[in-house]
């Protein structure tokens, strides 16, 4: 009974499972067929949306194309219209052109006709001028070609005479502008380097306390002046001066070192060939320290500082050499002085022209084997030294033997000029002066329609008197310039020399 009960029991319970099974199934399969038809409708729907979207767009895309074409068709037609315009345009004014062509026709007709009547009538007035030219010169009895010369000359004299006048008023005008502002630089310039010492002339006579002295001097059979003039490479010129013999050589420094020599060989009294040579040579060993120190004194005075030791050696050389008795080595600071002056007052550069102006005159040192001008053969001297080249050239040429490249080298010849030209600065003997003022005068008198020259103010001026009827107004301004250049090219001298050309016309007439 109790097995039957549990068979009942676990019959039931599988049958009830089965059921529950077989329900559940049921649902499951109900289930998802709602879920499967809920699907087609919302996929339906999906559709049906696509499709009324679809229509949508279509309708919108027809309007849009409708509305390009009808825009489309109305700017075609606008520009058909503005095409016609433009036709209509064009061929009225081709019209107007053929209308134009047709009056510039004519007008060429009528012009051609007026042509011809005027190559008509000036060949008509051809005929009557040369008939006109020939009774003119008939009546003149002048050609053509002679009016036309004698016009020229005519012309000519006016247009010389202008230019002349014009010369003179802008050489007036430019000179009195340049003289006041040079006259400025210059005058300042002397004023702040005016020097109290006046050239120095270098002696060659030594004074002797008695003529006994002399027989000493010449020695024994000549022997000791023999000895010293081989010695010390001068003449020893013993004759009946009082109480002097003279010292002939050259060389300034060995004149020097031959009168420092003999003034000691005098002063000590024992003069014989073998205490010559050793007086000789102490003495020669003295001036170079004398010529180093003048050299070291000088271009410290000049303010030039950094030169080659032989440089300095040269420039104390120049201590022993005179120009026009003036003294070089002086002369050299002097000009190095005056040409810082202007240069600061120019605003040049004031090193080039302070060292140009010391060296300017260095080659006047050299020995007489050496050729070539003291100009060139100091700045090759210099350049081989080491100098700046703006300095080589304004030394190379402060004569004009070469291009002056810089303002320096012009202010360095300014102040070489003033140097030497200022009063007081040189001398030169009467002989030397006099030929000086006659060549000057001869120079002048040697050119056409001059009447009289006169050299005045120690030769630094010419004046020259001319004959108005040979030499007019533009003759008198090329005749001072040819003779200023001849004087240049033919005569030596210190500074400059002014040449004045004076031409007076005179009118004359006489009341009867």
């Amino acid at each position: 009974m109790n097995e039957l009960s549990s068979g009942m029991i676990i019959g039931l319970i599988i049958g009830n499972v089965i059921f529950i099974a077989a329900l559940s199934f049921g649902i499951s399969r109900l289930l998802f067929k709602n879920h499967i038809n809920q699907q087609k409708n919302k996929a339906n729907d999906l559709i049906q949306t696509a499709e009324e979207k679809a229509k949508e767009v279509e309708l919108e895309a027809r309007a849009k194309s409708l509305k390009v074409s009808q825009e489309t068709d109305a700017e075609i037609a606008r520009r058909r219209m503005d095409l016609s315009r433009e036709e209509e345009r064009l061929q009225k004014r081709r019209t107007e052109l053929d209308s134009r062509m047709d009056r510039l026709e004519q007008r060429e007709s009528a012009l051609n006709k007026r042509q011809s009547i005027i190559d008509k009538r000036a060949n008509e007035l051809d005929k009557k001028f040369e008939q006109q030219v020939l009774e003119l010169q008939r009546i003149a009895q002048m050609s053509m070609e002679d009016a036309h010369n004698e016009l020229l000359a005519v012309a000519e004299k006016e247009a010389q005479a202008d230019m002349a006048r014009i010369i003179r008023q802008i050489e007036a005008e430019a000179r009195a502008e340049g003289e006041k502002r040079a006259r400025e630089i210059i005058t300042d310039a002397i004023q702040r380097v005016a020097s109290e010492h006046v050239g120095e002339v270098t002696t060659s006579v030594v004074p002797l306390p008695n003529e006994e002295m002399k027989g000493r001097i010449v020695g024994r059979n000549g022997r000791n002046i023999r000895a010293f003039e081989q010695e010390a490479g001068v003449d020893v010129i013993v004759d009946d001066t009082p109480e002097a013999v003279t010292i002939s050589c050259f060389d300034s420094v060995r004149r020097e070192i031959a009168r420092r020599s003999l003034e000691r060989l005098i002063l000590d009294g024992r003069i014989h060939p073998a205490y010559i040579e050793k007086v000789l040579a102490e003495e020669t060993r003295e001036m170079e320290r004398d010529l180093q120190e003048a050299g070291e004194q000088a271009a410290y005075d000049a303010g030039v500082a950094g030169l080659h030791p032989e440089i300095i050696k040269k420039l104390g050389r120049l201590k022993y050499r005179t120009s026009y008795g003036q003294n070089q080595l002086a002369h050299s600071v002097e000009t190095a002085k005056l040409a810082v002056v202007m240069a600061a007052e120019l605003g040049a550069e004031v090193e080039v022209a302070r060292a140009g102006g010391l060296l300017h005159d260095i080659g006047k040192a050299m020995d007489h084997n050496v050729e070539g001008t003291h100009a060139a053969i100091g700045a090759e001297f210099c350049k081989r030294h080491g100098v700046n080249a703006a300095v080589v050239n304004v030394i190379s040429s402060h004569h004009h033997e070469t291009e002056q490249e810089s303002v320096e080298a012009v202010i360095v010849e300014a102040a070489d000029a003033i140097s030497g030209a200022r009063p007081g600065a040189r001398r030169e003997d009467l002989e030397q002066y006099i030929k000086r003022l006659k060549a000057l005068e001869e120079i002048a008198n040697s050119y056409k329609g001059v009447s009289q020259s006169y050299a005045i103010q120690a030769g630094r001026e010419v004046r020259i008197m001319v004959k108005p009827e040979d030499i007019d107004d533009l003759a008198s301004t090329r005749l001072a310039r040819d003779i200023a250049k001849k004087v240049e090219e033919t005569m030596q001298y210190p500074g400059q020399i002014k040449v004045t050309v004076i031409r007076e016309t005179r009118a004359v007439d006489y009341a009867k």
